[in-house]
């Protein structure tokens, strides 16, 4: 293989097809090597449960790919070391499986690969590669999928560690997984792309109720933008049973917590946003963390993707946990059954930190989840009637380092003063700061919550076609303009084709990994578009186009 690595799945992938020298992301080719590794090892494991074909073979695999593809997917780890520990656990339970298999059962080579250590797995570049596959358009749908599962894999990793799970998910893992070394039609690829989205409807309905019946239903709260005299932990990523068990046990030590980036939904959930020693929310999205992190002057803790490269002026001081990795950083181990995760190392060294400077101040709105939009439900109907709301635009995803994300940022100030703009994930750090008003006391940008909160927004677009008694999600004043990033926002938007959405938006380019045929079947299927202009898109999205 010519290239020194090749990854294209996130939005950043160089030039718009895939990054051969290093990750846009930071990854090396060794650590991009071996989560290539990491994924066709997962591949080997998935074909050797299925022929099995017991539901304890299916369910084992199945658990062991939401570690496996959650620690792949993009700025979530960078350790290589964490990546050969797991490569062996996953050829570990394969060989225990396979060991049960009739004698001379025939596997491919992924079910039966043995690297010894590192070397091995690096060596094996060309044949672990998704280049490896040749067809360009079969390649493009098993990665289409492959990175939905991966989306799918971190939300039912959040909901599992918050003691939902569902067989039915952990299966398809292992489906999917070994469907991408089976000779499928492009047409069936395809069936299981779209219930892939299926899939990703139900986990992230899942991880709801594993939230809400955990942390309780989100509510609206103003969530502060300042700082505190005290010295802080700063939390970022998605984890919210992370932070819980850091507030238990910060309480009374003189330490204060704060939110970044997807964290920032934390202060919603009532059994959260109790504890007064979560003062509020710092900085933006993740790519501003080097500035962001170093300004903090406590201790900061990395609790699943999002990432950057690790500064100097911050490196003594973070922390990873759960699926999230760096090289040198201090890992907080996992529970252990029945316990929390001792965040006792963080609370020691935020004690002798500086509080945090301090960046901006006010307040931000949010928690604008189902439960607390259907409560208002009667409110936004009789607007609409009358008339006060003309559309609602979901602009839910992620933010990112390119300049073009500024898009938008102007298609909210764009936006006339008769529209609500619906949100989720980081994604909302290009507009939550505007003083955009509110429509008749509803402010005009909800936010649902983190990325995975998307299911929020599908949910009440479901309701409030019920309400206005429509045929299609698609007859409803809504609009679709969505920014991407990584394979989370794959699932969900997968989840929308799921559920029949069409028209979407989708930015600030176009997937690297849909080749021209597969986006021009997305195209020609659901009607996805790329962005163009603010003024354009606007245009177009309140003449419902």
């Amino acid at each position: 293989m010519s290239n020194e690595m090749f990854c294209y799945q996130c939005q950043e992938a160089a030039g718009c097809k895939g990054c051969t020298i290093g990750g846009a992301c930071g990854k090396k080719p060794e650590t991009a090597t071996l989560q290539d590794a990491q994924v066709y090892a997962l591949k080997g494991l998935a074909i050797v449960a299925e022929t099995a074909g017991t539901d304890a073979a299916l369910d084992a695999a199945g658990l062991l790919a939401l570690d496996g593809l959650f620690e792949t997917i993009t700025n979530a780890n960078f350790d290589n070391a964490r990546f050969v520990n797991r490569v062996g656990e996953i050829i570990s339970l394969r060989d225990e499986l396979a060991a049960a298999l009739p004698a001379g059962t025939a596997l491919p080579a992924c079910a039966t690969w043995a690297p010894a250590n590192e070397a091995d797995m690096l060596a094996a570049a060309a044949q672990t590669s998704v280049l490896a596959t040749e067809n360009e358009d079969v390649r493009s749908l098993r990665e289409l999928l492959v990175y939905g599962i991966k989306g799918v894999a971190a939300y039912a990793h959040h909901a599992m560690i918050l003691g939902e799970t569902d067989p039915a998910i952990n299966a398809f893992m292992v489906k999917a997984l070994a469907a991408t070394v089976k000779d499928l039609s492009a047409d069936e690829l395809t069936g299981l792309v779209l219930e892939a989205g299926g899939i990703a409807v139900t986990t992230m309905a899942l991880l709801d109720a594993a939230n809400t019946s955990t942390f309780g239903n989100p509510e609206l709260s103003e969530v502060n933008l300042g700082v505190g005299t005290k010295p802080g932990i700063l939390v970022s990523g998605h984890d919210l049973l992370d932070i819980k068990e850091l507030l238990e046990q910060t309480e009374g030590t003189g330490v204060d917590v704060y939110t970044h980036c997807e964290m920032l939904p934390s202060h919603y959930y009532p059994e959260l946003k109790k504890y007064t020693h979560l003062v509020g929310n710092y900085g933006s999205s993740w790519f501003h963390q080097s500035k962001e992190f170093a300004a903090f002057n406590g201790p900061i803790l990395m609790t699943t993707n999002c990432i950057t490269p690790v500064r100097d002026k911050y490196s003594d001081r973070m922390y990873t946990s759960g699926a999230a990795g760096y090289p040198g950083l201090p890992h907080i181990a996992e529970r252990p059954d029945g316990g929390q995760k001792d965040f006792s190392a963080l609370i020691e060294q935020a004690k002798t930190c500086a509080p945090p400077t301090e960046l901006e101040t006010g307040k931000i709105v949010g928690g604008f989840a189902h439960s607390q939009v259907l409560a208002l439900a009667d409110k936004v109907v009789e607007a609409v009637k009358a008339g006060a709301i003309k559309r609602f635009v979901v602009m839910a995803g992620c933010d990112g380092r390119q300049s073009g994300r500024e898009y938008f940022t102007d298609v909210a100030k764009e936006l006339p003063a008769d529209t609500i703009i619906l949100t989720a994930g980081c994604a909302k750090y290009r507009y939550n700061k505007l003083d955009l008003g509110d429509i008749g006391g509803i402010p005009r940008v909800l936010d649902a919550g983190q990325c995975n909160d998307c299911y929020s927004l599908a949910v009440i677009a479901l309701k409030l076609q019920e309400v206005f008694g429509l045929e299609s999600i698609n007859d409803l004043p809504l609009s679709f303009d969505v920014g991407w990033y990584e394979q989370k926002a794959v699932a969900v938007l997968l989840a929308l084709l799921h559920l029949g959405v069409k028209n979407i938006r989708l930015g600030p380019t176009l997937p690297a990994f849909l080749s021209p045929n597969v986006a021009q079947v997305l195209i020609d299927a659901f009607d996805i578009k790329g962005t163009t202009t603010p003024a354009e898109d606007v245009a177009a999205m309140m003449a419902g186009a």
